[in-house]
């Protein structure tokens, strides 16, 4: 064990439905996965490969408030379906993909669109979009005995009760299997890793005051207020 020359950081970690804490290595963020999104946010979701860019696995927060981040006037809210990884490898094949998964959560992808918009028009990486402070409300994960592997289901996010996303599991382009293969293709993947799925169409921006409140059919509920 080295002897560290500051105090170690604290090990980023989100809670387990039924008691414990899962401990965060890695989040891997697919981008476009509903092909309604894809459409919505300018693209042509037919002639895209699977891209995936990541946050910072502290940005990841169970508390229920998300701190409206600075520099920005123009925050997004997208709501999508948590895959927490309990083994990982290289390579993966795709009909063993599933085996490798502890289980599910609900969580919100919280987006500077103004700022990511810049960091797009001038070829730049999304991080100060997307890898922000806190960027990542997640509900509690559900473990797989508990829920199984979703792969159809209500997806939906209202803000303070009116009805903003709604879409399907079922609707995601690349599925869980696929996601996590293909990601093994490119990175060693392991325990603790994360990989949040995608959001369907309705995305949209939330100010101080609101409440969010998303729901993924068989997963659970996560409500989140702005501050």
């Amino acid at each position: 064990m080295a002897d560290f020359v500051i105090p170690a950081p604290p090990v980023p970690a989100i809670p387990v439905s039924g008691g414990g804490a899962f401990p965060v290595r890695r989040v891997y963020c697919i981008g476009r996965n509903y092909a309604a999104h894809a459409v919505e946010m300018g693209h042509d979701p037919d002639r895209e490969p699977p891209f995936f860019f990541q946050k910072n696995p502290n940005n990841l927060d169970a508390s229920g408030n998300f701190p409206y981040p600075p520099h920005s006037s123009d925050v997004h809210h997208e709501v999508e379906l948590l895959v927490a990884l309990k083994s990982g490898g290289t390579n993966i094949p795709l009909d063993q993909a599933l085996s490798h998964v502890f289980g599910y959560g609900v969580c919100l992808d919280m987006t500077r669109r103004d700022l990511q918009g810049e960091a797009k028009k001038m070829g730049r990486p999304w991080e100060i979009g997307k890898a922000f402070e806190l960027s990542g409300p997640v509900g509690p994960v559900l473990p797989v005995a508990e829920v199984g592997h979703p792969d159809q289901g209500r997806v939906a996010l209202s803000v303070n009760g009116a009805l903003r996303q709604e879409g399907d599991l079922n609707q995601m382009i690349w599925k869980v299997p696929e996601m996590i293969s293909y990601l093994s293709e490119y990175f060693e993947l392991q325990a603790g890793d994360v990989i949040m799925a995608g959001t369907p169409s309705g995305v949209g921006a939330v100010v101080r005051g609101d409440v969010m409140e998303a729901v993924i059919e068989g997963v659970g509920t996560l409500k989140v207020k702005v501050v």
